[in-house]
């Protein structure tokens, strides 16, 4: 494996305008601007620029959500965030930090809307997903910090704040969010799904195995009981969090069944086991009832620039369109199959064909380690090609290295008057394919199935095989030995591996 490989896989990513209309339409970010232009010229509000009474209950009629149990509450966090955010300004009064007697509930200054609320409407897109991204850090802030009953126990008992008694460490609930940030960004490259793509379902991931993929040791093979109950606790705090970051666009979330939460000694925890959904994942009625999260563009594009700003490699892809051919073909090898593809076609798209055919095969020549490899992503890559660079491949007929895969080009298009390959071109071809696989997947299935196809249709294979001029010879005939299944096969590719490493 290349010791450049990215961190992160590539991710694909909606055009800015795109993500700024999510972000525009994100619940919590709506009700915010709503409420910065409903502020206007000016609105009284309390010490610190928190709605009075009054004001809050015109705010939530506002936003209809009068009629709701948590509409003050969800209507104050979005006159905060717009406070954050710059989408409103605050003034405070210059007498009212004097007036120790003044009600809690009267005027100590005045707010209006900010400067950044025109931004949403005449900036541009990118300076709508800045004003963005800069709220959805206060959230993130709000979602790692420890309980505010628990606080306010603490102090109304007259002690000061011992974040130790609360079992807070903000450090460690901060590194915590992020790496299940991290995962869900990880599981989302992944998917064969297209994330750039409205119409395909991404898988969300059910809250048990999120939790279980932070706190259960790789090399466990069964959770102890301590560990399941991590996980459960782990869940629980999740739950709160999702439920607070869902309403900014980041991600979408089903949250745990009431029904399966149970109070002990004042903190929540779930009812029934979580045994059997750490891992392999039960009928799907049931595995929803613990949670379902999965990130949103939106929520792709905001961990992407997070894990940038912390210097953490996460490329995109595109990121490769103004790049030569050698960048390619080094970075496609590494990328999911879908990402790969569409990397491949945004970078054609910057070529006419003749000159991109060119480009790519010269970068597919060498003998180095990651060669094969190289001409795999090459030929990959190729197979995208139209007719008009049918002159760039009869270039290369005569070349040892590109010969056969030029010829295999030519034949799936139809062309005429493709000279035969030598038998010393076949052979060098068919390890050059086997190492590149071997590099790409290991000892899988589908390369054992190639290796006995192989075997079985050239009698004397290996008498042949091993005099092979490359540099991979001897490791692909050991290869083989290891897949074939056939005692005597076996023994005569090991065997084979040996005289190609005295021939060197």
């Amino acid at each position: 494996m290349p010791a450049d490989r990215p961190t992160m896989p590539p991710v694909r990513l909606l055009p800015d305008a795109e993500l700024a209309r999510d972000a525009l339409s994100a619940p919590l970010f709506a009700r915010a601007a709503r409420l910065a232009r409903w502020a206007g010229e000016g609105t009284p509000v309390g010490a610190g620029g928190e709605l009075l009474a009054d004001q809050l209950r015109a705010a939530t009629g506002l936003l209809g959500l009068d009629g709701e149990e948590d509409g003050p509450a969800h209507t104050a966090e979005a006159w905060q965030l717009a406070l954050d955010t710059g989408l409103v300004e605050f003034t405070e009064d210059e007498k009212a930090g004097d007036d120790a007697g003044r009600s809690s509930d009267e005027p100590c200054g005045t707010a209006v809307a900010g400067e950044e609320l025109a931004t949403l409407t005449s900036g541009s897109p990118q300076d709508v997903l800045d004003v963005w991204l800069g709220g959805l850090e206060t959230v993130l802030a709000d979602a790692a910090a420890p309980d505010l009953g628990d606080i306010v126990d603490q102090l109304s008992d007259g002690g000061d704040l011992d974040l130790d008694a609360i079992d807070w460490n903000p450090e460690e609930e901060a590194d915590f969010l992020d790496g299940v940030l991290g995962n869900l960004y990880l599981l989302t490259a992944l998917d064969p799904n297209d994330p750039a793509d409205d119409a395909a379902a991404r898988r969300p991931v059910p809250l048990p195995a999120l939790a279980a993929s932070l706190i259960v040791p790789d090399d466990m093979d069964e959770p102890t009981d301590d560990v399941l109950e991590e996980v459960s606790d782990a869940m629980m705090r999740l739950d709160d969090q999702f439920r607070l970051l869902a309403p900014t666009g980041l991600i979408e979330y089903q949250p745990v069944d009431e029904a399966l939460i149970e109070e002990v000694d004042g903190e929540g925890h779930i009812r029934e086991s979580v045994d059997g959904v750490t891992s392999d994942v039960p009928e799907e009625e049931d595995v929803t009832r613990y949670g379902m999260v999965s990130l949103t563009p939106l929520g792709v594009f905001a961990v992407r620039t997070r894990m940038l700003e912390a210097g953490v490699d996460a490329p995109a892809v595109g990121d490769l369109a103004e790049k030569d051919a050698a960048a390619l073909l080094a970075a496609l090898p590494h990328h999911p199959r879908s990402a790969a593809r569409a990397e491949t076609e945004l970078w054609l798209a910057r070529r006419d064909p003749l000159t991109a055919a060119r480009e790519l095969l010269a970068a597919a020549r060498g003998d180095d380690t990651d060669a094969p490899l190289r001409r795999l992503a090459c030929q990959q890559a190729l197979a995208l090609m139209p007719r008009d660079a049918e002159p760039a491949f009869r270039e290369v007929l005569d070349d040892p290295e590109l010969g056969g895969l030029a010829r295999v080009w030519l034949a799936e298009r139809g062309a005429a008057d493709i000279p035969e390959p030598g038998e010393t071109m076949v052979f060098w071809l068919t390890i050059d394919t086997i190492a590149a696989q071997l590099a790409s997947e290991g000892d899988s299935e589908e390369l054992r199935e190639l290796v006995i196809g192989l075997v079985g249709q050239h009698s004397g294979f290996f008498d042949s095989a091993w005099r092979v001029e490359h540099p991979a010879t001897a490791d692909v005939l050991e290869a083989m030995g290891r897949l074939h299944p056939e005692k005597k096969v076996a023994k005569a590719a090991r065997k084979a591996a040996f005289k190609a490493r005295s021939r060197g």
